[in-house]
């Protein structure tokens, strides 16, 4: 092959090596460049990799030329300081969404509005990732930083450099009047896993028989987020850059001058852009693109719309939660057809039988989908669903998926009606209907599989919280027989879990353990769960009815367990918000033998059984107030749980969701929809800094 650099800088490679080194980098950088960006490689991957041996080589020969910036530093393998917050140069907000032409229609009629007359937007792809801010600095790859709550995010670099299309010097190029910036300066976009990609990671892991990912997104996410650096370059991850954190950082003057710029700069631009004059071409736009959403090489869930002078947008500003500049055309629901094998039943902690519905896998909307909830009996029949139909299958809100209907025309002739068993799947009973509930149930304690849902929920995060404790890991448990019930737990040792198969073996066909390290870590874990408070235990039982606030009532009436043990159907129901059927669940589970028998080995093992009282028991100024929590706390960093249980000491009631009684929302960063509920009714919103004076003082904002 013709040498790719002349006669006098071959020569300099040992008079002079720094310049060398410098011509092999920049070299490099362009193949990069051509290769992962403008997808038109010059040479070959051999010879690629003899330029970066080349350089290699060099760099270790002579130190003192060594460069963080150098594409030889693109490895990997530094586990150093990532994932320490970083703050933005600028808030990164979320986007509000059109949701059907309708909504973007009324977006682009109040542009008009509000100028007189529609102004030029651009119209990008929205790219399915996870987004990314780069700040360089003099033209140099400084930082990388994960979105976070929109003002802090962690820091990614060291993972970030080893993206093969993220540049890590800008190219020294002008276009469009714009020159690179002699500062520092953030750029923004998303990083993402082409299908491609991620159907050959989930195929590596489904061979090693270790669970794969539920999406591209998903998977981009995690590999962004991984320790060691080797790992995220074996990802193959992507980027799509299209913003800039302040534009007089650039003197851009528009969004179609920076991302000219930005092309020119080095980066991965996303082709499918287009300028529009009228709305009709937007919409032409969000139609082309949702008709080639499949054939892309990457996942799509919608079309970004933003005004593309940069004046205008800094004209029209910002709300609390999203730019009015712009918004985020979301595709309709994605919906597949595929056959429905089998409708099974699941058993859940409190005996509710669950039909399921089993599928022929199939990809909706950026993940495989096999299973999907059919909720209950009525509901089946009110689809008709059958075993052997080809069903409709669509993902609610782009997460859950769910089953429309059947396709009547391609029905079997013989197709049955479905029926709900007259047995317990799991241990044979009888099922029972109540005559207030659509809900069958199994009613015996010897249930297994309540007996294993049990033990997932008093694990779970608004129970007892033991992290790292998963479903895997219960199920082996469980399978051991080292756990049959809740108790059970907090009697393991160090070498039960050190040495618990997990039902996989490794390459030389020996099981694998989880290990001492984990094993430590879960002993901590289910030690540090003895001090949650007795509420949290009250609700980790899973007595039926009993939600989490339901549970915070009652142990407000009946602060401890003897206290609560000896209370009447009559006593219970008469605290606010328990009520008669509550209450004959919990006196039914509490006067169980079995269920007397766990509590008291709980009790035994160091379990909070009481609550705590307060030496100085705070004023209730705030009761008969309900608040509702949204966004995150930045500047005193609770989260929501904890902010609530402040509020909840004055005497406050905390919801999950806005309505007319509401009487206040605090409204954190990247507050959601909860805000935009609040303003719709009227309910007064508080930022962090009026819900801090609250919990310093007692006392309500004017």
């Amino acid at each position: 092959m013709e040498s790719l650099f002349s006669e006098e800088e071959l020569a300099a490679a040992t008079s002079k090596p720094g310049e060398r080194i410098e011509a092999l980098r920049r070299e490099i950088e362009r193949h990069t460049h051509l290769y992962y960006v403008e997808d038109a490689p010059e040479i070959s991957d051999a010879a690629f990799d003899s330029l970066m041996r080349e350089l290699i080589a060099l760099e270790q020969a002579h130190p003192e030329f060594y460069d963080p910036s150098s594409p030889s530093q693109r490895v990997g393998g530094a586990v150093g300081d990532q994932f320490s917050a970083v703050r933005h140069e600028q808030r990164m907000y979320s986007l509000d969404n059109a949701m059907d032409f309708d909504e973007l229609d009324a977006w682009m009629e109040r542009v008009r509005e509000y100028f007189g007359r529609f102004v030029p937007v651009v119209c990008e792809l929205k790219i399915d990732g996870s987004s990314i801010a780069l700040t360089y600095d003099a033209g140099r790859l400084v930082r990388a930083a994960t979105r976070g709550d929109g003002t802090t995010g962690e820091d990614v670099t060291v993972n970030m450099r080893t993206v093969r299309d993220v540049p890590l010097r800008l190219r020294e190029q002008s276009v469009a009047g714009l020159t690179n910036p002699a500062g520092a300066i953030e750029l923004r976009g998303e990083v993402y896993m082409p299908k491609r990609s991620f159907e050959a990671l989930n195929a590596a892991a489904e061979e090693e028989g270790k669970a794969g990912f539920a999406n591209p997104r998903n998977a981009a996410a995690g590999s962004l987020r991984q320790k060691d650096a080797k790992i995220t370059a074996m990802r193959d991850l992507s980027t799509f850059i299209y913003a800039v954190a302040d534009s007089r950082a650039l003197q851009a003057g528009s969004q179609w001058e920076l991302l000219e710029w930005l092309r020119a700069a080095g980066f991965h631009v996303n082709p499918d852009v287009r300028l529009c004059h009228e709305p009709a071409e937007v919409r032409e736009f969000c139609r082309e693109c949702l008709e080639r959403r499949d054939a892309l090489a990457y996942d799509i869930d919608g079309v970004v719309v933003k005004v593309n002078d940069f004046a205008l947008q800094d004209d029209m500003g910002f709300t609390a939660r999203a730019p009015r500049w712009a918004i985020a055309y979301k595709f309709p629901p994605e919906e597949k057809t595929t056959l429905l094998r089998d409708i099974t039943v699941q058993v859940g902690r409190t005996g509710a039988l669950t039909p399921v519905a089993e599928l022929e896998p199939v990809t909706v909307a950026g993940s495989v989908v096999a299973r999907a909830t059919l909720h209950n009996e009525d509901e089946v029949h009110r689809k008709d669903v059958r075993v052997g139909d080809t069903v409709i299958v669509h993902k609610a809100g782009d997460v859950i998926p769910e089953i429309v209907g059947p396709v009547l025309s391609l029905r079997p002739a013989d197709a049955q009606p479905w029926e709900m068993p007259a047995v317990c799947p799991s241990c044979g009973s009888p099922v029972v209907r109540d005559d207030v509930e659509v809900v069958i149930r199994c009613e015996s304690i010897d249930c297994p599989a309540q007996a294993t849902e049990r033990l997932k929920h008093w694990t779970s995060r608004n129970a007892m919280d033991i992290e790292g404790l998963g479903d895997e890991i219960i199920g082996r448990l469980v399978e051991s027989g080292l756990v049959s019930d809740v108790a059970d737990f907090y009697h393991l040792t160090e070498y039960d879990l050190a040495t618990l198969d997990m039902g996989r073996v490794n390459k030389d066909g020996e099981p694998i353990r989880l290990g001492g390290v984990m094993a430590k870590k879960l002993l901590a874990a289910i030690d540090e769960s003895k001090t949650r408070p007795f509420a949290r235990v009250v609700f980790g039982l899973g007595m039926r009815h009993v939600g989490r606030t339901t549970a915070e009532a009652i142990v407000r009436g009946f602060p401890s367990m003897d206290a609560l043990r000896a209370a009447t159907e009559e006593q219970l129901a008469d605290v606010d918000g328990v009520g008669g059927v509550i209450a004959h669940s919990v006196v039914a589970f509490l006067n169980t033998p079995d269920n007397i028998q766990v509590i008291d080995r709980l009790a035994r093992h160091g379990v909070a059984m009481e609550a705590e009282v307060a030496g100085d028991a705070l004023p209730q100024t705030l009761a008969g107030l309900t608040f509702v929590l949204t966004g995150s706390l930045v500047q005193s960093g609770m989260t929501r749980t904890e902010a609530g249980d402040k509020l909840k000491a004055m005497g406050a009631k905390v919801s999950g969701s806005v309505s007319k009684k509401t009487s206040y929302v605090v409204a954190g960063e990247a507050a959601g929809s909860k805000y935009d509920k609040a303003v719709a009714l009227g309910v007064p919103v508080l930022d962090e800094a009026a819900f801090l004076h609250i919990v310093e003082t007692g006392e309500l904002p004017a």
